[in-house]
């Protein structure tokens, strides 16, 4: 049974006459009686008594259009409500966010500033590396990037400022930091020796994070004798496998804040080796409607 057919036995229910009835559902009569048929079938019931002119409906009809009305309403109401919410979220301003910062930063930070109302979360970029979140800006598949920036991205000519717009909304600090032995000193500390050089849970190297420790080390000519174990996108991943105990690993502050209060990650060097990072909002300078630039001068003030 279609909610069309419903319509239609309304709309009869109205004019007590096929031709009328057809005409006002926009179709021919032979097609509006066959629904009519098909509905009474579906019922198995006479809905419509025929023999009467005008036409009337049967007990089972006018029992029939009380439902029908209920139902018709209960759609037409339900469709609203579906056409408001998807007006409200197409009108939102879609932000693609690595996974460290959508967990540990986002929400906090869109709260304060009064905009959390204003933004939807695109949750396929917790998945994107690097250069990606700019391929997606420039794209469309996001109207603002949220992201940590350092000096030496190895796609960092793509930040043009002919192009591109930032905001500097905040500060991180990459901590090495290590699971402790059984004096509760880091198990891996730096810098190690090259006999027995750190094991080191990586980050990807097209991702944000590894180019900033790899520069940081050089600048500062602090010698690191490292053995990468493996490569992961996301900071979660690699907390989850320094605090399994599998080796050193360099996380945003705000990640380790918590495990350094209960004493399950310790420092596994001094703040020579600490990272300084920007959290950056970055938008298309060109941008694709008002409501991005009024929110950008709103953070901007």
């Amino acid at each position: 049974m279609e909610i069309r057919w419903l319509e239609d036995f309304l709309a009869l229910a109205r004019t007590r006459h096929f031709s009328r009835a057809a005409e006002q559902q926009h179709v021919s009569q032979p097609t509006f009686s066959r629904r009519i048929k098909l509905l009474e079938e579906s019922m198995g019931t006479t809905l419509v008594n025929r023999q009467t002119l005008p036409l009337s409906l049967t007990p089972a009809g006018e029992l029939f259009r009380e439902l029908c009305e209920r139902i018709t309403r209960d759609v037409r109401d339900t469709r609203d409500r579906v056409a408001a919410l998807d007006a409200e979220a197409s009108a939102r301003i879609s932000v693609g966010s690595t996974q460290g910062l959508f967990s540990h930063f986002y929400q906090g930070w869109a709260q304060d500033a009064g905009i959390s109302g204003r933004l939807q979360l695109n949750l396929t970029a917790t998945n994107w590396v690097g250069s990606q979140f700019l391929d997606a800006l420039e794209s469309g598949e996001c109207d603002l990037v949220l992201c940590y920036w350092h000096r030496d991205l190895p796609w960092g000519e793509r930040w043009d400022a002919d192009k591109l717009q930032w905001l500097t909304i905040g500060q991180e600090t990459l901590v090495p930091v290590s699971i402790t032995d059984e004096q509760g000193q880091p198990r891996y500390p730096l810098p190690g020796t090259p006999e027995q050089p750190v094991p080191l849970i990586a980050y990807h190297s097209r991702g944000f994070l590894q180019s900033a420790i790899e520069g940081h080390l050089l600048r500062k000519k602090l010698t690191a004798n490292l053995l990468p174990l493996n490569e992961n996108t996301q900071s979660a991943s690699i907390k989850a496998l320094v605090k399994q105990g599998f080796g050193m690993g360099w996380l945003p502050r705000r990640m380790t804040e918590k495990s350094e209060q209960f004493g399950s990650l310790i420092r596994a060097g001094d703040e020579r080796w600490d990272i300084p990072l920007e959290i950056r909002l970055v938008r298309l300078r060109d941008a694709r409607s008002d409501d991005i630039v009024n929110l950008w001068n709103q953070l901007d003030n």
